[in-house]
């Protein structure tokens, strides 16, 4: 942490690989990154990959934003016995006014920049207090950036994810929530593997990573997905560095591998090319140089 630390102090960004433990929610805490972003677009994902139908998940465009330093991840725990020595833990956390008013006024902006429509993850009836706050401070952003707004549960969120996700621009949801739907989000690009995000604060700081865990259980296998990974770079280029070209080149030659059948196997269907993590990883790289014009097609 102090490492990510110092590299944003000095104008840099983080791309930031598997972490164990607390590593990211702690990281998230240290560097103040209060929004992390899930891009989900058909141009990111491989809907043929998806087990939904890919005649349903064209033209998908929208963003999940998620509220990274409130919520039950940040919260705190105590364990204690009961008398009759059975453990007990009770674990509380907040949510203030001022945080939301940062949150969701930044998604606020985002849906003005966008199609100016600010969807709102709450659980009414399970938690009406949280979720007054959370409509209040909505409610507020939205007319501000002059942008329409909606609220819906999160179970209904899930079911609407699948069912009409072309409906959606910006999505706001709570950190647990956020955490659980943006999974979700990965069934519609195909597989967790292509799934990414940046983690942003408000002086700039910026985290960059996959929205799937660690896979310790292949480590060393070359059966992971690197995509998610390499796509969490190009994001990384174009919103931390400013180099729209490099982050370009880089989606095309993950596309243009695609192209040539080549598959790993979490996304692989029959008439594909399954290859390891260190083929695909190398191929994608080798046709972004060709599209940088770093090399030559013959090469």
């Amino acid at each position: 942490a102090l490492f990510c630390q110092n590299v944003c102090d000095r104008g840099g960004a983080i791309l930031t690989g598997p972490g164990g433990g607390r590593y990211v929610y702690d990281l998230r805490r240290r560097l103040d990154l209060f929004l992390k972003l899930v891009p989900v677009s058909t141009g990111y994902g491989l809907p043929q990959a998806s087990p939904l139908r890919p005649d349903a998940l064209g033209n998908l465009d929208f963003i999940l934003i998620r509220e990274n330093l409130g919520g039950i991840y940040q919260g705190r725990s105590e364990e204690s016995l009961d008398p009759d020595g059975h453990r007990t833990v009770r674990h509380s956390f907040e949510t203030s006014e001022a945080s939301l008013h940062r949150f969701l006024g930044a998604g606020a902006r985002l849906a003005r920049d966008r199609r100016g429509l600010l969807t709102v993850v709450v659980k009414q009836g399970g938690t009406p207090v949280l979720a007054e706050l959370w409509r209040a401070c909505a409610t507020e952003a939205a007319e501000a950036a002059g942008v329409d707004c909606s609220f819906v549960d999160v179970d209904l969120m899930a079911y609407d994810l699948i069912r009409r996700p072309q409906d959606f621009d910006v999505i706001a949801a709570p950190n647990l929530a956020g955490d659980v739907l943006s999974d979700l989000t990965a069934v519609l690009l195909g597989s967790r593997g292509l799934s990414f995000s940046g983690n942003f604060s408000p002086q700039g700081a910026a985290v960059y990573q996959t929205n799937h865990g660690a896979a310790h259980d292949i480590a060393g296998r070359d059966m992971a997905n690197p995509i998610g990974q390499i796509l969490s770079l190009a994001i990384l280029l174009r919103e931390s560095l400013e180099l729209e070209r490099e982050a370009r080149a880089v989606e095309d030659a993950v596309r243009a591998v695609w192209a040539t059948g080549l598959r790993t196997a979490d996304i692989g269907s029959p008439g594909d090319r399954v290859v390891g993590t260190r083929e695909i990883a190398a191929r994608i790289a080798e046709a972004a140089a060709i599209e940088l014009g770093e090399l030559s097609p013959a090469a």
